[in-house]
């Protein structure tokens, strides 16, 4: 638990510590609900990419996803006028966008054609592990004892869910496409963080988003060729990822950044895989191991561990403007 700095140096980074009597696990149901609509999107994004794969290869995949994202997004904006950012938001407003918009992205396409959805799924949730980490070093949230147990017994349920979902077809390529994804969506959570104390959540979304977009534009022409060969079905995955875990799941991800610290939020991510095994058996005809299922219930269990409240008041990291 991080004890508050003296006054002089309360103003690093950007960040001042301000001690609060109420520990910054007291979410109310909004909050909540962006979390659970964030990871049931994001679950269902895998299984998404992993259909559509077969026809749109991971960079026009990702292009088209981001630019029915921003449309979307860009819509929702216009309704609510915009906040001129500053030069150092535009510094991590780029980040945010060319690393967890599209690399990532592109990335985690890449991998789903070379794993299946739930080892996918299990591989990139190490960035939550590494999204404490960040934001224990660089916001200041420090490494609060149940956050840690919570990571180490979530990842322990991780770890079993790839044991049991291991297949002949991964391959290395594979597993270092999703360690790129996951250190991607790493930094661009740590990177989002304080332009939500200073930016609308939507905004900076859109914005993220954007920049992605731009960066994914030299596979335009092939998007083009593959959209004309894809099935109706296909087209329309491609669509769903761009409304649902992209402009939706990204709009409440913002949301519930706002209200809790990047590292306790960046855990809850961690009931994804075991959502992505179950949809992968309702969807895909997939019956999950016994192995698996056990993993799951270790992920929620530490999911539950992390979000445990603290009788003791705790300093919270508070971005300035």
């Amino acid at each position: 638990m991080p004890c508050p700095e003296p006054a002089g140096n309360r103003h690093r980074r950007g960040l001042v510590f301000r001690p609060v009597s109420t520990p910054p696990t007291a979410l109310d149901a909004r909050t909540l609900l962006a979390v659970a609509v964030t990871v049931l999107a994001w679950a269902s994004a895998f299984i998404g990419i992993r259909a559509v794969g077969e026809d749109l290869s991971p960079g026009p995949l990702a292009l088209a996803r981001l630019l029915v994202g921003t449309l979307v997004l860009g819509l929702l904006v216009a309704r609510r006028g915009w906040v001129r950012p500053a030069g150092r938001d535009w510094r991590l407003l780029l980040i945010c966008g060319i690393g967890w918009f599209a690399v990532y992205n592109v990335a985690l396409n890449a991998a789903e054609q070379h794993l299946d959805a739930g080892t996918t799924a299990m591989l990139v949730n190490i960035g939550p592990i590494l999204i404490a980490l960040f934001a224990g070093l660089w916001l200041g949230e420090g490494f609060p004892r149940r956050l840690v147990i919570g990571i180490a017994v979530a990842f322990a349920g991780v770890l079993l869910i790839g044991l049991a979902t291991r297949s002949a077809d991964a391959d290395l390529v594979g597993v270092l496409l999703c360690l790129v994804a996951a250190l991607t969506y790493a930094v661009g959570v740590v990177a989002q963080k304080p332009l939500l104390g200073r930016l609308p959540g939507l905004q900076v979304t859109f914005t993220a988003c954007a920049i992605g977009a731009v960066c994914c534009l030299p596979w335009s022409g092939a998007l083009v060729t593959e959209l004309g060969q894809a099935p109706a079905a296909s087209i329309a995955g491609a669509v769903y990822l761009g409304v649902v875990p992209t402009a939706l799941a990204f709009s409440t991800w913002a949301y519930a950044l706002t209200r809790m610290d990047a590292g306790r939020l960046g855990v809850t991510t961690y009931v994804v895989p075991p959502l992505v095994i179950g949809f992968g058996w309702l969807l895909l005809d997939e019956a999950p191991p016994a192995l698996a299922v056990v993993g799951g219930a270790v992920c929620l269990l530490g999911v539950a561990v992390s979000r445990t409240r603290s009788r003791r008041p705790e300093s919270v990291a508070v971005p300035t403007a």
